[in-house]
């Protein structure tokens, strides 16, 4: 396959068949529907507007959970499922799930095949099992990833909601409010984490960490000490694929930016309504303005004259893809 990929890679040069000529609009639109069918990873909505932008095509958040909202979920993994990806190329892969959702994509455009993705799905037929669903009997009615809102992230987080239990699609709960990955950490190890909290980790966003750090650990740690059932995570860092349980990232504007997130109080109460897309920190608005007036940007510990220092100055927020501008 690999040597295929090469070959092709050759020819795509010979043939003068350039990205831009395969990446539209149109195309962007196509992915973010695998990507809601499949379930994640939530890491894919940083890549897709970043790479949107490279074509000059804005990608808003609002666009994911309209597409979410318009696409079933069609397939899902480990950990969130009992099949993983060998199963998944068993059943048919990237192709199989392509069929099974040609009805709702743009067909009649350019791949990297050199034909379009009509041709290229002519001569597959889809069978669905119990690994790739049918439109018309999906895992779920809505794709894998949600997009919430409120006054603790105005501009957006990003939630895979997919891997979270029916029981915890809506809930609320204190705040126990951390600094860093490392600060969590210590906090679960240590006992000091009960049922029914919400766990807010900040500062680890793209200005924060700086780099938007992934909090894949934490999580892991959560659900084998049996509480990623009852304790919601809320973070402007992001997570892996392999995550699963009510694990809330991306959220936006971050802490370092001065976003509400940073104004979070232990025993706030911090309510979570994914069918609504709502993420509220039930927090007066006045109480909120007094907080923000008192709030002082976090001094980082990055030295000045380092490339971090320069890429937490001009890089954006998560919202927007974390890009350079």
């Amino acid at each position: 396959m690999a040597q295929k990929v090469g070959e092709r890679a050759v020819q795509l040069i010979k043939e003068d068949l350039r990205a831009t000529k395969i990446i539209t609009k149109k195309t962007i639109n196509n992915v973010i529907r695998v990507l809601m069918a499949l379930g994640g990873s939530t890491n894919a909505i940083l890549h897709l507007t970043a790479v949107a932008d490279q074509i000059g095509y804005e990608v808003s958040l609002e666009l994911f959970d309209k597409l979410s909202k318009e696409t079933p979920l069609l397939a899902k993994f480990k950990p969130a499922s009992e099949y993983n990806i060998s199963d998944f190329d068993e059943a048919g892969g990237v192709q199989m799930l392509l069929k099974a959702l040609e009805p709702l994509l743009h067909t009649k455009h350019l791949t990297v095949t050199g034909k379009t993705l009509e041709e290229n799905l002519s001569k597959v037929k889809f069978t669905p099992d119990k690994v790739i669903h049918s439109l018309d009997n999906p895992l779920a009615p809505e794709g894998g990833i949600a997009i919430l809102k409120g006054n603790l992230a105005s501009e957006g987080a990003v939630i895979k909601q997919s891997g979270v239990l029916p029981k915890m699609m809506i809930h609320s709960g204190p705040a126990k409010v951390v600094d860093s990955e490392e600060e969590v950490r210590d906090l679960l190890l240590l006992g000091k984490v009960q049922p029914g909290d919400i766990l807010v980790i900040r500062y680890e966003g793209p200005k924060g960490g700086p780099g938007m750090r992934e909090l894949s650990l934490p999580a892991a740690i959560l659900v084998g000490m049996g509480l990623g059932d009852s304790v919601a995570m809320i973070t402007d860092g992001r997570y892996s694929g392999a995550t699963q349980g009510p694990c809330i990232g991306h959220v936006s504007p971050e802490a370092a930016a001065g976003g509400n997130i940073a104004l979070v109080n232990n025993g706030d109460i911090i309510e979570i309504n994914i069918p609504e897309r709502k993420l509220e920190l039930k927090v007066s608005s006045e109480e909120l303005e007094k907080r923000k007036k008192q709030w002082k940007p976090k001094v980082s510990k990055i030295p000045q004259n380092s490339f971090l220092r320069t890429y937490s100055k001009i890089v954006n927020s998560a919202s927007s893809g974390a890009l350079f501008k």
